[in-house]
């Protein structure tokens, strides 16, 4: 018994010894690991230190880019030099940083980084490494060729300052486009609307495919030749034209707008890129969208055609509907029946999301942002305008004005920056020519055919000289870019994009520093003030061969643009706003209680005043009367001219005249007066038989 308890004490002492070296271990181990883990989260958090340190600094060089372009600016007005606008000069700017980014500034190698082989079938979005048994997140930030694997780290500086595409359309996009269409001069937009709807839509669907034929040819040389590096497919030349069909002139709009150049063909080029740049993105969409039946997606099918162009109805009308209804059902009540404009900034801040949250609500809801964010501008620069403060009005002018700077800017500074910081282009010199040439030829077979067959339904025609200029003033710009770049992962969209980036910084630094000459050489009139136009009357004078001035009318405005006008004046602005008549006046007496419940105090009190600024766009109504003293000429839908009995026998003509050089004349319009003053310091008209001059 003795030796069996010494036996067991001895081995219990044994067995309490490994005990307490297990535990010393353990704990040695527990502290050794908490210390790892300690020194780990400040390994962490250093480079996220590093990581925010070199984001500011990225966001600097941006920031110094727009301050040195907005100061050579003011250098280029105040010396008055038109051949480089602001964008040329940002993505010339963007092109010098790009350089020393790409060629000056080297990140050494960490050499912490490891790289594992692991064979998926496809590249999953978000991937999560468990390393000793914590769980890391990683997202996908884009595909490299295999060559380029051991430069990753030595290229993180340029893949810094390279954007998610999704900035630019969910960010830098929507000021832009809506802008536009809030700055948009209705006037002449809709004097010119069926040749601007023509340009834009029959135009942009020309070019695609011009294009789009031209490019494939082009391709299947490069094939042939073998210089072709990857799968191109005809669809991806359609892609190619419909993303370079979108004009983007900013910089001749910008000379043209300086020079004052003719409001007609001023009106053409704007109303064109302001629509066609909509075209294009859903016109881009439906080309993605075509999916034929089978394992080939690339082959014709007619069904596949149809759908696609289904899609591009549905989308293009969806968004157009979206965009004007969502802001008409909320911003201009909420702006007519609330006491909102005793608040400027509050007012400023509503007016500035809800127009935001439309193109946000289109994208959601599948349909395309920019056209719906373009129409929003539209309908809020024709309701909610009026309904805001005169502090509210300017702020909300000059708000999208600077953000529409800001943003295009913006954009050609980083096209610059993007042609060395870029990590995939793919230059093929056949490639670049061909895109050229097929860009050239598609711009003239959307302007001069068309302009061709516009000119005989129009009565104002769209002289050659005007032909030539919007020709040459098809620039390529921020919308061609967010296109190009959106979409970069196959061979085929790579070129594509680099490309692109050559045809937008041609058309900009060559066709935008030529702007000024080429309307000379044209003889392209400019010191026209188009506020003073009073052709919206739709009378001028006219010499006649035998030497007599004389009046006569112009029907411009279209039956279906006058039923439309009557309709808003009375009805949709009364109800929206409170401009127009009331509608006590316009509805029904049936109506009575609704028409009072829509109809604000406001609009009483403006009752018997023109508080509507789209009279000068109907012309020649035929419930139109013009009053000269003690004259009255009165119009019919056919332009023919009625006369009233002149005073103490002298002609009516004569009368006319006396009254149109001395006196102030009024406009009648379906009961509404508006009073005209006319500027005695008007130079004498010009006597020349083969010229007139329009009032």
């Amino acid at each position: 018994m003795g030796s069996k308890w010494k036996f067991s004490t001895a081995e219990g002492a044994r067995r309490k010894l490994s005990l307490c070296l297990l535990a010393s271990l353990s704990v040695c181990f527990c502290v050794c690991g908490a210390e790892d883990s300690a020194m780990e989260n400040i390994v962490t958090e250093k480079k996220a230190e590093e990581s925010h340190r070199q984001d500011s600094a990225d966001l600097l060089i941006f920031i110094l880019l727009l301050t040195l372009t907005i100061l050579t600016i003011w250098l280029f007005k105040h010396r008055r030099f038109r051949f480089l606008h602001e964008t040329g000069l940002a993505m010339i700017y963007g092109l010098l940083v790009g350089v020393v980014l790409r060629y000056g500034i080297h990140v050494p190698r960490d050499i912490n980084n490891v790289t594992l082989s692991c064979h998926v079938n496809s590249s999953p979005a978000t991937l999560l490494v468990n390393v000793s048994g914590k769980f890391y997140e990683y997202t996908l930030k884009g595909e490299i060729s295999a060559n380029e694997v051991s430069d990753v780290q030595d290229n993180e500086m340029l893949r810094k300052v390279t954007f998610d595409p999704e900035v630019f359309f969910n960010i830098l996009l929507p000021p832009i486009i809506f802008h536009a269409g809030y700055s948009l001069k209705r006037r002449h937009f809709f004097r010119n609307m069926g040749s601007i709807l023509a340009f834009a839509f029959v135009g942009t669907v020309v070019s695609c495919f011009i294009i789009g034929l031209l490019m494939y040819g082009c391709v299947m040389l490069m094939k042939q030749i073998g210089q072709l590096g990857g799968d191109f497919f005809f669809t991806d030349c359609l892609f190619f034209g419909a993303i370079v069909s979108a004009t983007d002139p900013v910089t001749v709009l910008a000379i043209f707008n300086e020079l004052q150049v003719d409001f007609d063909l001023y009106a053409l080029l704007f109303g064109e890129s302001v629509l066609n740049d909509a075209v294009a993105v859903v016109l881009s969409s439906s080309i993605v969208a075509y999916q034929p039946e089978g394992d080939n997606s690339h082959t014709f099918e007619a069904m596949a055609v149809l759908k696609s162009f289904g899609i591009f109805l549905g989308v293009f009308s969806g968004s157009f509907a979206l965009g004007v209804a969502t802001v008409s059902l909320t911003c201009p009540h909420v702006t007519k029946f609330t006491k909102l404009r005793d608040f400027q900034l509050l007012e400023t801040a509503l007016f500035f999301l809800m127009s935001w949250s439309t193109f946000l609500l289109a994208e959601a809801c599948g349909f395309t942002g920019v056209v719906a964010v373009l129409f929003c501008g539209i309908t809020q620069a024709h309701y909610t305008y009026n309904n805001l403060s005169p502090e509210s009005q300017d702020r909300t002018k000059q708000l999208f004005e600077l953000l529409n700077f800001l943003a295009e800017n913006f954009i050609f500074s980083y096209m610059g920056l993007t042609l060395f910081t870029f990590q995939n282009h793919v230059f093929n010199p056949i490639f670049i020519v061909g895109a050229f040439l097929s860009v050239f030829l598609g711009r003239a077979a959307n302007i001069y055919p068309l302009s061709f067959l516009l000119n005989l339904g129009r009565r104002n025609k769209i002289s050659s000289n005007f032909q030539h200029m919007m020709m040459f003033a098809g620039l390529r710009g921020a919308m061609t870019f967010a296109l190009s770049i959106r979409d970069t992962a196959t061979y085929a969209r790579q070129m594509m994009f680099s490309t692109t980036l050559l045809v937008v910084f041609f058309t900009v630094w060559i066709c935008g520093g030529g702007t000024t000459q080429m309307l000379s050489c044209q003889h392209i009139r400019v010191g026209v003030d188009s506020d003073q136009d009073n052709s919206v009357s739709g009378v001028f004078l006219q010499i006649g061969p035998d030497g007599i001035e004389r009046r006569s009318t112009k029907q411009e405005s279209a039956w279906l643009f006058r039923l439309w006008y009557n309709f808003d004046h009375n009805y949709l602005k009364p109800i929206l706003t409170h401009s127009g008549p009331p509608l006590t006046a316009t509805l029904p007496a049936c109506c009575g209680p609704l028409a009072r419940c829509l109809t604000s105090p406001q609009a009483y009190e403006n009752e018997g005043q023109l508080k509507d600024d789209d009279s000068d766009l109907i012309l020649n109504d035929g419930n139109i009367s013009l009053t000269y003293g003690d004259i009255t000429v009165s119009t019919d839908a056919t332009g023919t001219r009625t006369s009233g009995q002149p005073v103490g026998g002298i002609n009516s003509d004569e009368a006319l005249d006396r009254e149109l050089t001395f006196g102030d004349h009024e406009l009648v319009i379906r009961g509404t007066r508006l009073v005209l003053p006319m500027d005695d310091s008007e130079p004498p008209l010009p006597r020349d038989p083969r010229h007139h001059r329009e009032l």
